[in-house]
């Protein structure tokens, strides 16, 4: 097994970690470890990532990894063309979600798609959701028969300035008349966000692989980190070779 430093302390938490990413070697050395309950992914990660052929990609992760949720994303902008992609990646494993955003992108809620998709017995991990408002649409449009992922955006929400704990909160008191229905903590700026989403009773955060490297950090002695900190300043001041044109005190003297 691969190992990544700190990894176990995921295991104390009643959060749900899933890594998000597109790189397949990262995915792959991520679903050795247990304390990853699920794998999210999306178009602009697989961009990044250069992926070129988005089925042979998603057989690729669905085929090594068969035991835990998997997110993927339709693309089309089109009820019918939204609706005839959630089905077929529905298709492709029983552990598969179907991220469908919760607006095209002019701005229409896709609520009755959701609903359709619900309805048929279609896994949705509804997405780039922002407030309460678009949550309890969303709760409206889910089964109460059928699991869905209700992803709120809340590192994107903190980039405006709002802390997001509070609305975090709230989305789990709108969720809780639909109990298949797991709210995802998405795109988290800082290792702190893990345990928050675990104190306040959030379901799921995506967490990606460079953030989970930080994992190694946790409980580490704040007087040692401010050493190793002075430390690292003095090295690279050193390598550089600085001169700020006064001669230190021991020279001189």
């Amino acid at each position: 097994m691969t190992g990544v430093a700190g990894i176990s302390v995921l295991d104390a938490l009643g959060v749900q970690v899933y890594a998000d990413g597109a790189d397949t070697q990262e995915i792959f050395k991520l679903a050795d470890h247990k304390g990853i309950k699920g794998f999210t992914t999306n178009p602009t990660l697989m961009r990044a990532a250069g992926i070129k052929d988005y089925e042979s990609f998603a057989h690729e992760l669905i085929a090594r990894i068969p035991d835990r949720p998997i997110s993927f994303e339709v693309f089309a902008d089109d009820y019918d063309g939204m609706k005839d992609q959630a089905f077929l990646l529905s298709s492709w494993g029983a552990n598969v979600y179907v991220k469908v955003p919760v607006s095209d992108t002019r701005g229409n809620f896709t609520g009755p798609l959701i609903a359709e998709l619900a309805a048929n017995g279609v896994k949705a991990n509804v997405t780039a959701i922002m407030t309460t408002a678009q949550v309890r649409a969303v709760a409206d449009a889910l089964s109460a028969e059928t699991p869905a992922v209700v992803s709120v955006f809340a590192g994107r929400i903190a980039d405006t300035g709002i802390d997001p704990v509070p609305v975090m909160a709230e989305c789990i008191e709108i969720l809780s008349g639909r109990p298949l229905a797991e709210l995802l903590w998405a795109s988290p700026r800082e290792l702190l966000n893990i345990f928050q989403a675990d104190a306040i009773g959030c379901d799921i955060i995506t967490v990606t692989p460079g953030l989970l490297k930080k994992l190694a950090l946790v409980g580490k002695d704040l007087d040692e980190y401010s050493l190793e900190t002075v430390q690292m300043f003095y090295r690279d001041a050193t390598a550089s070779g600085f001169d700020i044109g006064v001669m230190q005190r021991g020279a001189a003297e």
